[in-house]
């Protein structure tokens, strides 16, 4: 198994603390969210690792260099992350998805209990990571989740459906990892994905009943998007910064 991460954003919301570095090098009690990040993938061996700089890239390299070479780690480099979104990085790192990867997004942290889970989930092509909570706002990537099932994935879903969220974490193995690659292949002749998530992808394999869901309830997770967010992950994350 080895790893995605998407960290070519600035991260606006964040700044000032983003004016001279990107999202990911944001330091929490002492590690940047790439070294937690790549310091919880190491834990299961899962390796290599690439990491899709965009954003202050040497700063990303630089972090990236602080491992040992058999780590296996490397940056990619997205030229048009200040003129696209997200899925213009997965199309970045296509090539990197050949065989059994796990996505993950470069603001999502989380504690060694949750990719433990994810793991361990039934084999299944596409596999979402969710979670639940008693209410979600427009910010959030809300989900509906029928059994394990995925029906649907967005921003804008309507509210009385919704059954949790995304974490910004995807298992891919066995023919997902080449559903998804030809998929991005084929979005991306479009103009219109310069300005697209790579979750409306998918949300697209889910309605085509490729997509299945772990829940992670109870495990501690973040997602740093603004000053609030970074404040409640320092929060969650100091009994683990030991």
């Amino acid at each position: 198994m080895k790893a995605v991460i998407l960290s070519a954003g600035q991260g606006k919301r964040l700044l000032p603390l983003t004016q001279d570095q990107p999202k990911c090098a944001i330091p929490i009690h002492g590690r940047s969210i790439l070294e937690w990040q790549i310091n919880e993938l190491l834990k299961f061996n899962v390796s290599p690792i690439h990491v899709v700089a965009g954003f202050g890239a040497a700063t990303v390299e630089i972090i990236i260099s602080k491992y040992d070479n058999r780590h296996a780690i490397h940056a990619l480099y997205n030229p048009f992350f200040a003129l696209a979104d997200n899925l213009i990085s997965c199309w970045t790192a296509r090539h990197e998805m050949m065989d059994d990867f796990i996505l993950l997004n470069g603001d999502t942290l989380f504690e060694t209990a949750v990719l433990e889970r994810v793991l361990a989930a039934p084999p299944a092509p596409i596999t979402l990571v969710t979670d639940q909570k008693s209410h979600y706002d427009a910010d959030d990537m809300k989900v509906v989740v029928q059994g394990t099932q995925l029906m649907r994935i967005g921003k804008t879903l309507p509210l009385e459906q919704v059954n949790g969220e995304s974490i910004g974490m995807i298992r891919f193995q066995d023919a997902g990892p080449q559903l998804f690659r030809s998929t991005i292949e084929d979005r991306v002749r479009q103009p219109e994905s310069l300005k697209q998530w790579y979750l409306s992808l998918i949300d697209e394999l889910a309605q085509q009943n490729h997509v299945s869901t772990v829940s992670i309830k109870g495990c501690t997770w973040a997602e740093i998007d603004n000053p609030a967010d970074l404040q409640h992950a320092e929060t969650l994350l100091k009994p683990f910064s030991t």
